[in-house]
């Protein structure tokens, strides 16, 4: 086998046959919905625990206008924006079909925040790291650009996120991060490998959705809340208050504000 199967046919110049707004008008048919733009930010809460939290505390409202087949997202308040939220899509390809239809629905800026495992420590965890590339190790991305090691973010917002985050005085890092799709096959060779790299946190969406970014000229930032040393400590995998979701929101919140300042997302 010359090629194998996962970079085999794969022209990231090339059009797509199947297109997120074919299945969005099919899903809003069957549904009987109209047309409806989403919140101009949103955000992927891989989780659910943030979610959870805000709907919970009454604090989202489902929308009844997301026609998608797979998910709910909810709409909350935040810096003053109405932002939209959802949880529980886990992993690259699920990451980046979700991704794709908030983009096709008015999407203008996209932050994900998903939990992750400690590679090379910055701090004692929980704490943030602002991503600013993804190692690709996962099947997603090689359809959205041609074979790297590793895909990059918009530095620009890393940036813009990372000072953001410093002046809130929340506990963030910029760095790199390890994507995976078998998140128990995290070997003691492929974590050595990633050490040696200087890897911060191993996480399962940030290659695929930075090279959807870059492909579709679109806005996403990732961000990995370091939350566990992968099950090799005791009392691993705190989050700390509300699982971890008022930090988030904190988090999201700062980032929010600054964002739609600098211009990178205006309100829906």
């Amino acid at each position: 086998m010359s090629t194998p199967p996962i970079l085999d046919n794969k022209d990231s110049t090339a059009a797509s046959v199947f297109q997120p707004a074919a299945l969005l008008r099919e899903a809003r048919r069957q549904k009987g919905l109209a047309a409806a733009e989403m919140p101009s930010i949103c955000v992927l809460d891989p989780d659910g625990d943030v979610v959870r939290h805000l709907r919970d505390t009454g604090q989202a409202v489902r929308s009844a206008a997301w026609p998608c087949y797979h998910t709910d997202l909810y709409e909350f308040v935040l810096a003053g924006e109405t932002v939209g939220i959802i949880g529980c899509a886990v992993g690259a390809p699920f990451a980046v079909l979700v991704a794709e239809e908030l983009f096709a629905c008015g999407c203008r800026l996209l932050i994900s925040l998903t939990s992750a495992g400690q590679i090379v420590p910055a701090g004692s965890p929980p704490y943030f790291v602002v991503i600013d590339r993804a190692l690709r190790d996962e099947g997603t991305s090689y359809h959205y650009a041609a074979p790297s090691v590793y895909a990059d973010g918009d530095q620009r917002l890393v940036s813009r996120a990372f000072e953001a985050l410093q002046t809130a005085r929340l506990p963030a890092y910029v760095g790199s991060s390890w994507t995976t799709d078998a998140p128990f096959r995290e070997t003691a060779a492929a974590v050595a490998a990633a050490r040696v790299k200087g890897v911060l946190a191993v996480e399962m969406e940030a290659a695929a959705l930075y090279a959807f970014a870059r492909q579709r000229c679109k806005a996403v930032l990732c961000l990995a809340h370091v939350t566990n040393a992968m099950g090799l400590a005791d009392q691993d995998f705190e989050k700390g208050e509300a699982q971890g979701a008022k930090d988030a929101l904190r988090v999201l919140g700062a980032l929010c504000k600054s964002l739609r300042s600098g211009g990178v997302a205006v309100g829906g």
